[in-house]
């Protein structure tokens, strides 16, 4: 699926804020036509919107009755309406109801007041502005708020919620409450010391006869490649990331203590080291935990990574991360396992299709030799390839619009009586 800015004004191919570009459905016939926005759910998420109020916002706008069923997940407007045009009212909505009246910024929640005003209440700059109380929508918004679950959440972001559960305290997704869920029932070392511990102990063994141990098994390619891409210097086993890394390697699949470790696990573990943020963990993670069967792996620990993964920092520790595995660690992974892998993580969402594609077209020396970072890229041409080819689908949906509107014109002389329904029949192909 086509990714846009949300803001479409901004050029910038690496503006972090994104979502899916809307598209549009044609169904019935005569006075029963209606059009069917498949992917508005996507569209609301990413502009951390209930998907009913840019629905309610086009039937304002276009004076045409809406109807939304979220069980189906279905959202129409009455009459036969073009995506472009729903694109353009789409832009007035985020204009109106998302954008910070000051900054500009999509990371914005709306409030109710008590007066009953409704308020943007910017993440980026901290002000309040409000909105057009003129407009139709706000009454629709009054009357449906937005849920209390989105209280406190971070603003827009790129499809799929890019840097969603950043926030604080009151910022708990779904993904959030079942990870505090695990982790709360997980021991910390201290009170597993005053249990006694116990052969199960997952905790860091830091006696030096552990220490020994550990470094020991990161003699070879496997300690190597858990050197972080920058500040080498800084990082050491004895460093919050170095032990995040031994932590992982213990307790991945596979790994000396026996045992897998959960997603929240892993970033509860994070969250110790106070790394849990840190773009740099991102990396160590990747390495750490993943084997060379990793694209099966992924699928298993797509929380934690959604979780981490919050920006385009991120997303280049991310990569580099996949670069070290695949090109030192498992070179096995190199023919088939790199497209594999990018192709899961671009399907949990926590890359973004034009920054894969810079990346993949730009060699880097920063986490690999040259000759290396070559073969990884080369090995993920299948995976561009097929980004190129379904953006291209995409236009061709456009393109195909816009020659079906002229044949239905051409047409109009023929069958005067029958116009509206040619269009729709000719929309839907």
């Amino acid at each position: 699926m086509a990714v846009v800015n949300i803001r479409r004004d901004v050029e910038d191919k690496f503006y972090r804020y994104r979502m899916p570009l809307l598209q549009t459905k044609i169904e019935g016939r005569g006075n029963g036509i209606k059009t069917v926005i498949p992917n508005m759910s996507e569209i609301a998420r990413s502009l951390s919107r209930p998907p009913t109020y840019p629905t309610k916002f086009f039937g304002c706008e276009l004076g045409a009755q809406t109807s939304f069923d979220d069980k189906t997940d279905r959202y129409i407007v009455n009459g036969a309406h073009e995506a472009p045009r729903l694109r353009e009212l789409l832009d007035g909505f985020i204009d109106k109801f998302v954008l910070c009246g000051s900054c500009k910024n999509p990371e914005t929640a709306l409030k109710i007041t008590k007066d009953g005003d409704v308020l943007r209440d910017c993440k980026a700059c901290g002000k309040r502005t409000g909105v057009d109380m003129k407009h139709k929508l706000t009454t629709f918004i009054i009357k449906h708020p937005p849920p209390k679950k989105a209280k406190g959440t971070k603003g827009a972001g790129k499809a799929g919620g890019q840097d969603a559960g950043d926030g604080g305290d009151g910022s708990d997704d779904e993904l959030t409450k079942r990870i505090k869920a695990e982790a709360a029932d997980i021991p910390t070392a201290e009170q597993r010391a005053a249990n006694g511990g116990g052969d199960d102990d997952w905790s860091v063994d830091t006696s030096e006869e552990a220490v020994a141990a550990r470094v020991k098994a990161l003699e070879g390619n496997m300690k190597t490649s858990l050197v972080l891409g920058d500040d080498e210097d800084e990082e050491d086993e004895e460093s919050p990331y170095g032990i995040f890394g031994q932590w992982l390697l213990d307790n991945r699949k596979g790994g000396e203590e026996g045992r897998e470790a959960t997603p929240a696990e892993v970033y509860k573990k994070a969250q110790e080291l106070g790394i849990d943020k840190k773009h740099k963990a991102v990396q160590v993670l990747f390495q750490g935990l993943f084997t060379e069967d990793a694209p099966q792996e992924i699928e298993k620990y797509a929380a934690v990574l959604v979780k981490m993964v919050t920006s385009e920092k991120h997303q280049k520790s991310l990569l580099g991360g996949l670069e070290r595995l695949a090109g030192v660690q498992y070179p096995s992974l190199v023919p088939n396992g790199v497209p594999k892998m990018l192709m899961q993580l671009y399907q949990i969402d926590v890359l973004d299709e034009e920054f894969v594609k810079s990346w993949g077209t730009h060699v880097s020396k920063k986490y690999v030799d040259k000759d290396t970072s070559k073969k990884v890229r080369r090995a993920a041409a299948p995976f561009l390839e097929w980004l190129d080819q379904a953006e291209s689908d995409d236009d061709d949906d456009d393109d195909d619009d816009e020659d079906t509107e002229g044949e239905a014109k051409a047409n109009g002389a023929k069958k005067a009586g029958d116009d509206a329904d040619d269009d729709s029949d000719l929309d839907d192909l």
